[in-house]
Parts: structure tokens; sequence; C-alpha cells
């Protein structure tokens, strides 16, 4: 397994979605629950009898509809193709209860409709506009970059514009992350070593960074709480921080990792929490502060002070804190391919690795009431 995504419009539940990726068997959407009072995982199964699946998201509107990337082979070529799925309504909402018997258990996926690629050549990922109604996403397609609006019950899609990478050689995207800020109207994608970024209005580029890592670059996050910060790791090992203003260097480098590093992903609600996920099989949470929304840590007001308190709180907001490794979590033991926070719970992250061990993980506790006291 390579794919997964939290259930993003579901709040009250810690639920992921895990796409499997098996050449001999019909491949499954895998529903896992987590019941975080009593420490139980529930799963149900779903059955995505289209192909292996490369990457899934789930639309932050609707509980029931999400996206998945996946092959399909057809005159003995290999095609990545996308589309839209709703799961059974029974499913949609995160429920406590285990099915009696999984088995009999499993059920197939409803199409609502394909992100028609035949023009456009192999599917990177599919991005839901991250505040939106669930109607607009973006398909990564070769060298395309595609904007579609999902019609009346998602059972049609319409593209409505397009970008194309230009240049020398087979160009192609390998990711893309849709920024939650700027009203939703920009997007940043990763083709080979460098990262663009586009006006989803006029579809034009608006910034260009050539070499932003090494060798490829795997994956992007945005800051959620800090427009223009942008996470970004690749294969030449490191996670690099940038702001979209000022491209020519990076704001911060990280190179805790020992091989490519496939994700990066910002806490949704303390964006000084980061994890990166990478084929050394480890998973790091780095507690990157001094670039977060929150340099100095908790600021306090001048009026909760008595005089002589006053003095040492001066010095003590003034020092940024340091950035630092919070942990290493080494669970797993094969390449891990996806880090996911949950959409949740904010101390709470799910990590999969290709031999399909999904394990899920809290922030460390000191740190968690370090940050919240």
């Amino acid at each position: 397994a390579r794919a997964l995504t939290p259930q993003i419009a579901e709040t009250d539940a810690i639920r992921f979605l895990v796409g499997t990726q098996s050449l001999k068997y019909d491949n499954q959407i895998h529903i896992i629950d987590f019941d975080d009072e009593n420490n139980i995982i529930n799963k149900n199964v779903l059955i995505h009898e289209v192909g292996e699946i490369w990457h899934i998201s789930a639309s932050p509107a609707d509980k029931g509809v999400l996206a998945t990337c996946y092959n399909k082979t057809s005159d003995s070529k290999v095609m990545t193709c996308a589309a839209v799925w709703r799961m059974p309504k029974e499913l949609e909402s995160g429920s406590h209860e285990s099915p009696d018997d999984s088995s009999s258990n499993t059920q197939t996926l409803e199409l609502l409709c394909h992100l028609d690629n035949t023009a456009h050549g192999n599917m990177a990922c599919v991005i839901w506009e991250p505040m939106g109604d669930g109607k607009k996403i973006i398909s990564l397609a070769d060298n395309h970059l595609l904007l579609w609006d999902l019609q009346e019950s998602s059972s049609n899609a319409m593209l409505s514009s397009s970008a194309a990478l230009e240049g020398k050689g087979q160009l192609k995207f390998t990711s893309g992350r849709w920024s939650p800020h700027h009203n939703c109207t920009q997007v940043a994608t990763a083709n080979d070593t460098a990262i663009r970024g586009w006006d989803t209005r006029s579809m034009r580029q608006i910034y260009y960074i050539e070499n932003a890592h090494g060798q490829l670059v795997r994956d992007l996050d945005f800051n959620p709480n800090k427009q223009y910060y942008l996470a970004s790791c690749g294969d030449d090992c490191k996670v690099k921080f940038w702001d979209t203003r000022n491209v020519t260097e990076p704001v911060k480098t990280l190179e805790e990792h020992s091989h490519w590093v496939w994700n990066v992903r910002y806490n949704h609600s303390h964006d000084q929490l980061v994890l990166s996920g990478s084929s050394d099989s480890r998973i790091i949470l780095s507690n990157m502060v001094s670039i977060s929304s929150e340099p100095f840590g908790h600021l306090v007001d001048d009026d909760e002070l008595s005089d002589q308190e006053d003095h040492h709180q001066e010095e003590k907001t003034k020092e940024p804190l340091q950035d630092s490794i919070i942990a290493t979590y080494e669970e797993h033991e094969d390449s891990v391919y996806a880090v996911e926070w949950s959409s949740a719970d904010p101390w709470l992250f799910a990590s999969l690795s290709y031999d399909g061990r999904l394990v899920i993980n809290r922030v460390p506790r000191a740190l968690k009431y370090h940050i919240l006291l």
C-alpha cells in the first residue's frame, strides 16, 4: 500500500482511508476507525475493482466522497487514471461498532465520475480545493495541470481550465498541493527538481523554484496558519521550508533522513509540528518553532504581569524557541510512503509503509502540554 488520507470532512471521529496496491487481487480501500478511548482500531473494506491505487484523497466537504488515481491496463499499455467515488451511506461517518463478520462485509464503491485524461496522459494526483464545497478539484496528469468542476451530485466532471509545463525533455508532475490561503487561488506543484506556484484564476505560473532539491521533489505541503510558507521533500533526503515571496534560498533545511523523503505534512492546528516519512523506514516528528506562526511561544499580556515579573518575562519571550527533532518512529520495516495527521485529533497521526502496515501514533504528551500550556 502507498495511498493514505485522513477523512477530511470527518472532524469528530478519527478516521483514515488506505488504498491497496496489489497486482494479483482486487484492490481495496480500507476505512480505518480509531477509537482512542479504548485504543481499538476498526476497519471496513471497500472493493476498488479498477486497479492498484497510487493516490487517494478525500473530499473536504462530503464525508462519503473520495478520489483515487489507479493503474489500468489497456492494449498492453498501463495508464494511470483518476475517478471520483462515493462510499456506501452506512460507512460515511466514523462509527465505533466493529462489523460482526468482516469477511462477508466487503462492499463496493459507487463510481461518480471519471476525470477523463485520455488526452493528457497519466494522472499523478488529485487535489481538492481545501476550503470549498468539494466541487473544485485539480488533477496533475503528465505535464498538464487540469482544473475540474464537479457538477451537481458529482456525477460529471467538467474541465474548466488547464495549464501545461513547457520546456525541454519529458516534463512530468510528481505531486501538488492547494494552498488554503489567498482565497484558495494558488496551487503548488512539483516536477523533477522544481517547485512551481500557479494562480488558479489565470492558470499562470506565479513563482518558480528551479532547483528546490538536488534530486526529484516528492511532496509539498503548505503551512496552514502562515501564508507564503511551504514545505517540500525529495530524493536528496532533505526536507526544506520556503517562503514563496523569496525563493532563492530555503528558510530552513532538515537533513535527518538517510534515504528518499516521500512525504511532509504540517500539523493543521500547531504548525510548528512537522511530520516526514521516508524510505529509510522512519517517520520523524520535528518541532519547527522558529518558522511557525508562534515563533516566540505563548506571549503574555502586559496586564497579566506584576512589576517584578515584568522584567523576567520580557527576556523569556524575546528569544525564539529552538527547533528540534521531537521523536523518530521506527515501527516500520519497509519504506514509509505516506504520513498524515488526523483531521479530528491534532495530536494523532498515521503512517503507512509499502508492506501494508499502518501505524497510528500520538505526539508525546509532554510536548503536547508544553504547547498547550
